[in-house]
């Protein structure tokens, strides 16, 4: 009884909301002589806080043609933004610049749900080693983080270097499909320096002023860094999350003036793997078998700063320069 009577309490308070909120946007209208998309567009500045604002008042509007504008093909962004117009009954003539941020903040909504589904199909792709594009793109990812050392076999231990679990690395793209080599590529051939650097010190110890004989002596092994292919396609899962989840609205909607693409993604990536470096070195873990605790600890941190509407990961979408000059 006590449960019926809390769900029924429950329902009250969602319609009497639903009705005052209604009654309000009324009221402001008519004080204002503005519609909530305009007061949206003339008082926020743009980004992700304009954007997310404006998605959120066309999903909850009462008209449903309001609501299907955030879901339109992005050839009828110009069409959606002329019904809309109508329909709120706003001349164009005496509104350009409406016309124009509404524009901007669909291209945007319309792009982030794209590239989402961009992303879903190259996750669900698995390595084909059959596949000549795909046996191509694994070997530049060797001649990038390896360019002096030969790779003496398609077949080999050699792998093991840059981090994967055996001698043949498509047996560790099965979680995350293209989607893992993509971005591991991508890091390695845009940001090689630093994808190079961060390579060597996964390999190397965290305790590297200790000699050799000593290393040999206390028995360490190389748990103490971490595998670098393997964590990639893990932070490569970890930034699929954030997108999914509609988390990265917030960046994304700060850097990307338009639609967002798959090159903002794979930017987002290498920002991550950066920043993961730095902060496994700083929580200073006892061996690998505390990355998953890392990795939660980092992705909450990631969760936070994405909170802020005015938060860009790498603000000037080019990782390479904002890692270097840090």
């Amino acid at each position: 009884m006590k449960h019926f009577l809390r769900m029924f309490v429950q329902v009250c308070l969602y319609f009497y909301c639903k009705c005052l909120w209604r009654c309000l946007k009324f009221v402001v209208r008519k004080l204002t002589g503005q519609c909530e998309l305009q007061r949206i567009c003339y008082n926020t500045k743009p980004g992700a806080a304009r954007t997310m604002k404006i998605e959120a008042s066309l999903k909850g509007s009462k008209c449903k043609r309001l609501q299907t504008s955030v879901n339109v093909h992005p050839d009828a962004i110009e069409k959606t933004i002329d019904d809309i117009m109508e329909l709120k009954r706003i001349n164009p003539d005496i509104n350009p610049q409406l016309g124009v941020s509404l524009q901007a903040c669909l291209l945007q909504i319309v792009g982030y749900r794209n590239l989402i589904a961009e992303v879903e199909k190259l996750r669900r792709e698995p390595y084909d080693s059959e596949n000549p594009q795909h046996e191509e793109m694994l070997l530049k990812l060797w001649k990038c983080l390896k360019p002096d050392s030969p790779l003496k076999a398609r077949i080999s231990k050699q792998w093991c270097e840059i981090g994967f679990q055996g001698d043949d690395p498509k047996t560790d793209f099965r979680g995350m499909g293209l989607l893992g080599l993509y971005n591991l590529v991508y890091f390695a051939e845009w940001d090689t320096e630093i994808a190079q650097q961060v390579l060597t010190d996964s390999l190397h110890p965290k305790y590297s002023q200790l000699s050799k004989a000593e290393w040999e002596k206390k028995k360490f092994d190389k748990a103490i860094g971490y595998s670098f292919a393997i964590v990639g396609i893990n932070i490569t899962d970890l930034a699929y999350n954030l997108l999914v989840s509609g988390a990265l609205k917030t960046h994304f909607y700060n850097v990307a003036p338009e639609a967002p693409t798959l090159t903002h993604f794979q930017q987002t990536f290498c920002y991550l793997m950066h920043e993961f470096h730095k902060f496994w070195i700083d929580e200073d873990p006892l061996d690998i078998m505390e990355f998953n605790r890392v990795r939660e600890k980092f992705y909450k941190r990631i969760l936070r700063q994405l909170q802020n509407p005015e938060m860009a990961l790498c603000p000037h979408f080019a990782a390479s320069e904002s890692l270097i000059n840090m």
